[in-house]
């Protein structure tokens, strides 16, 4: 008799275990070919508001990870969220099942291609009617890409570690900061893409950046100056950034901040580019970047769940 109390007990306690782990419901759902992505909502049929989530440059996925580098920023993201009794969807660039068929082409990207993506899944949500509200938020490079797709009538945007200025201008003072001579060398070399549509004399040391192949990409990113497209919207407007982000300086948030006067503009202490909490120097930082037992920035969440339920 002892025994079968302990086996119901167990079951028991499984069940409220699962329970608890089920306070959301994430299901797999890929709008189109080129748009794989994971809904996360909380575990009710409560009508709820939703934000769409836009990662960061380079080939990061929609949990926030690259191939060597895995942090689970946007999954964990997305989870917090959802606790609060806010739904989510996050989807992974084009160039992922690209990449798979075989079909990528790199100077046949478009930075135009990426807003597409995020308009089309706007509309998608736009017409489900499924949620209350829609927002949309962008990640670094996905800051601009999710401003370009909220003017198609977003009801709130949010710009996360999103730069201010147009894409030459923060890649030249990158550079200048680690060495002059690549910021003059990157300055002539934007110079020439804009004039003849190609640059062919650059330093060596940046040659990664101005690839044949990746420079129209560049060209189709640096036409759009954050600074005169968030001054668009006329959605309610959360600007954040972190005063630990390594890559992002709180100075570009500052300009997006002046551009848009009525925006909420936020600074969060201790949280570095990836959305996570720093409390050490250089080395704890550029761990976090592998690290997605590293925690979240509590104040983030925090911070988008009062904008949004406002």
């Amino acid at each position: 008799m002892k025994l079968i109390k302990i086996i119901i007990l167990s079951i028991i306690l499984t069940a409220q275990a699962l329970a608890q782990q089920g306070e959301f419901i994430s299901e797999e759902l890929n709008i189109n070919p080129l748009i794989e992505g994971t809904l996360v909502h909380p575990n009710d049929n409560v009508q709820v508001p939703l934000i769409i989530m836009i990662q960061g440059s380079g080939p990061t996925d929609r949990d926030g990870n690259q191939s060597n580098l895995k942090n689970n920023s946007l999954q964990m993201f997305a989870e917090s969220l959802s606790d609060a009794g806010i739904a989510s969807y996050r989807y992974d660039k084009r160039i992922f099942p690209m990449l798979r068929e075989g079909k990528l082409n790199e100077a046949e990207l478009s930075f135009d291609d990426f807003v597409a993506d995020a308009k089309t899944v706007l509309t998608y949500f736009q017409d489900s009617k499924a949620y209350s509200r829609i927002y949309i938020a962008g990640h670094s490079q996905g800051s601009l890409v999710a401003m370009l797709a909220a003017q198609q009538g977003a009801d709130g945007y949010i710009s996360l570690a999103g730069a201010g200025q147009t894409i030459d201008e923060v890649i030249i003072h990158q550079l200048e900061n680690q060495a002059p001579a690549w910021g003059e060398s990157a300055k002539q070399a934007f110079e020439d893409m804009k004039t003849t549509g190609v640059a062919e004399n650059f330093n060596p040391a940046i040659a990664s950046i101005f690839r044949k192949e990746l420079q129209p990409f560049m060209l189709s990113w640096m036409k759009y100056d954050p600074a005169v497209e968030i001054a668009k919207l006329n959605c309610p407007v959360l600007i954040i950034n972190g005063d630990k982000d390594i890559q992002v300086a709180v100075s570009e948030a500052e300009i997006l901040a002046k551009a848009k006067p009525d925006a909420r503009y936020e600074v969060i202490t201790n949280m570095n580019h990836i959305l996570k909490t720093i409390e050490g120097e250089m080395l704890e930082n550029m761990q976090s970047y592998n690290d997605p037992d590293k925690p979240l920035s509590t104040e983030l969440t925090a911070i988008i769940v009062d904008f949004v339920k406002k």
